[in-house]
């Protein structure tokens, strides 16, 4: 799947047509039709307009199809664990239930379907 297929999904998720998938986003309506048309590639300006317009689109995903783990980096450059942001209390639960293994549950399923249309359960 390219790139130009996972922003017809977030258009498609968010009700939008290219126009005002351009207008949301701030970018020239050229340049979404010329990316969707495969003529140009997504510039990292036009990713940051639209990572910062659907802040809960997953960068990793959007550039390269696949899910970026949890950490944020400090101007230094290292990278923290979300968990190391928790308090005590709630890395101590966190911690508990990891030495436990229990299982994990199933969050979201996204379906896709053969005709390019999905759904989200």
């Amino acid at each position: 799947m390219e790139i130009q297929d996972r922003m017809k999904m977030i258009m498609k998720m968010h009700h939008l047509t290219a126009s005002s998938f351009a207008d949301t986003i701030g970018v020239q309506r050229s340049s979404i039709s010329h990316i969707m048309s495969g003529r140009n590639k997504p510039s990292l300006d036009f990713i940051e307009k639209t990572l910062s317009s659907f802040p809960r689109v997953d960068a990793g995903w959007l550039i390269t199809g696949k899910q970026t783990k949890v950490a944020q980096v400090d101007p230094l450059g290292q990278q923290k664990n979300k968990l190391e942001e928790k308090s005590a209390k709630e890395e101590e639960l966190v911690s508990t239930k990891i030495k436990k293994e229990q299982p994990k549950t199933i969050a979201k399923i996204i379906v896709f379907y053969s005709d390019g249309t999905f759904e989200e359960r």
